[in-house]
């Protein structure tokens, strides 16, 4: 029997996990043993991993990684990390280098800075697997080409990689390890073939597997809004993070509360940025318009009863949660950037604007008074096919280790 190894950063409840959990569906067991070692050890979907799956943490926490408590966690094992296996020194040296390259580029990312202490502090294993899997840039990635045996390595992009923070120099040629490379969209496959020209013929396209039916189906469970706002309900889905510009969000809202529009923007997800969020606003005064919920364990509900589904983020890979909405046939806004902008076709399956906060207001009170419009955006979503090209992935990367 084959045995595959996946590595993972955390289990948190974010796109990438959850597409991981489809994707391990569909391996046959009966031909290939899964393995999983999750870098950070923990995450609310934990719990969620099917029992065939053999977790090599010595433990593993359902803890919330974006909590205060997940937090406190996350660094009690970056503090580990540190000092398991020696090499202090070149550690130290290691978040020295990243943090005044950051500095420079005056965008402090505090998750990078420690990726590769995770990656060198993390446990060692003598077993060789037949594949190795990379599921995500940055620590997974660094984990499975520098301490990892394995006779295929093949490592997965889920994000705009220049845009995401990462440089050369934290990256230490570590892909020069791998066999192929994955990207989840042409343009996400394009920026980084621009940042390594040398690993252009590593590189292929693969698309996120959606269980579509498993989305409208959860979608009619019970929940979904407990309040009684009888106005426009504005929806977005995602961490509270610089990437998902909800500073963008927020001013966007204060321009159409200016305006008079009757509508309320809620939240679903959670992140570093909270605090910062509510301060701002509190300052603008939207406490009871815009409204941040946290994660919740089924966010399908809310997307069926939304009126506009809003994703006016910074950068994307290729978006779940906008693939979420589409299935379920909600009107959209979305910025113009990369990984968007594949997904929707302007003004016939959604509407894209640039990130300023007047332009987003402006694309959303277009539709806020034109019911005819939203019906019709969101009818072409949901009739947007959505390629499940992780099915094929799988039998080719399988393939290809058993030719091997």
């Amino acid at each position: 029997m084959k045995k595959i190894l996946f590595v993972i950063n955390t289990m948190g409840q974010a796109g990438a996990e959850t597409a991981f959990l489809e994707l391990l569906k569909k391996i046959d067991r009966s031909e290939y043993e899964v393995f999983l070692y999750v870098l950070m050890g923990q995450g609310e979907m934990c719990n969620k991993l099917p029992e065939y799956v053999h977790v090599l943490n010595r433990s593993l926490s359902s803890l919330p990684v974006l909590t205060d408590k997940g937090r406190l966690r996350m660094a009690l094992t970056v503090f580990r990390a540190f000092w398991m296996h020696g090499a202090w020194c070149g550690k130290l040296c290691s978040i020295i280098q990243n943090l005044v390259s950051m500095i420079k580029g005056k965008r402090v990312q505090f998750s990078k800075l420690f990726w590769r202490v995770l990656s060198d502090g993390a446990d060692r294993f003598e077993t060789t697997f037949d594949l190795a899997i990379a599921w995500l840039e940055g620590g997974s990635a660094y984990y499975v080409a520098d301490h990892v045996k394995a006779g295929k390595k093949a490592a997965f992009l889920h994000i705009d990689y220049k845009n995401a923070g990462y440089t050369r120099k934290m990256d230490r040629a570590c892909w020069r390890q791998y066999d192929r490379i994955f990207a989840v969209s042409k343009e996400v496959k394009e920026h980084f073939q621009s940042f390594y020209p040398e690993y252009a013929e590593k590189v292929c396209v693969f698309d996120n597997y959606i269980n579509q039916e498993v989305i409208r189906a959860r979608a009619g469970e019970p929940g979904g809004f407990s309040d009684d706002f009888d106005g426009i309900r504005l929806l977005t889905v995602g961490r509270l993070t610089y990437q998902k510009a909800y500073d963008i969000a927020v001013e966007a809202m204060c321009i159409l509360k200016e305006a008079g529009h009757n509508v309320r923007w809620y939240v679903l997800g959670e992140g570093e940025q909270r605090r910062y969020l509510e301060k701002r606003i509190a300052v603008c005064g939207l406490r009871e318009d815009f409204l941040l919920l946290g994660a919740v364990e089924n966010p399908y509900p809310y997307y069926s009863q939304a009126d506009i589904y809003v994703h006016a983020t910074r950068f994307e890979g290729k978006s779940i949660a906008l693939q979420e909405a589409q299935t379920l046939g909600c009107a959209i806004v979305a910025s113009d950037c990369t990984g968007n902008r594949e997904l929707i076709e302007d003004g016939k399956d959604g509407m894209l604007c640039a990130l300023v906060p007047g332009q987003v207001a402006a694309q959303v009170a277009g539709l806020l008074e034109d019911e005819t419009k939203r019906r019709e955006l969101g009818q072409k979503a949901k009739a947007r096919k959505i390629p499940q090209g992780q099915e094929q992935l799988l039998s080719f990367l399988l393939k290809e280790n058993d030719d091997g």
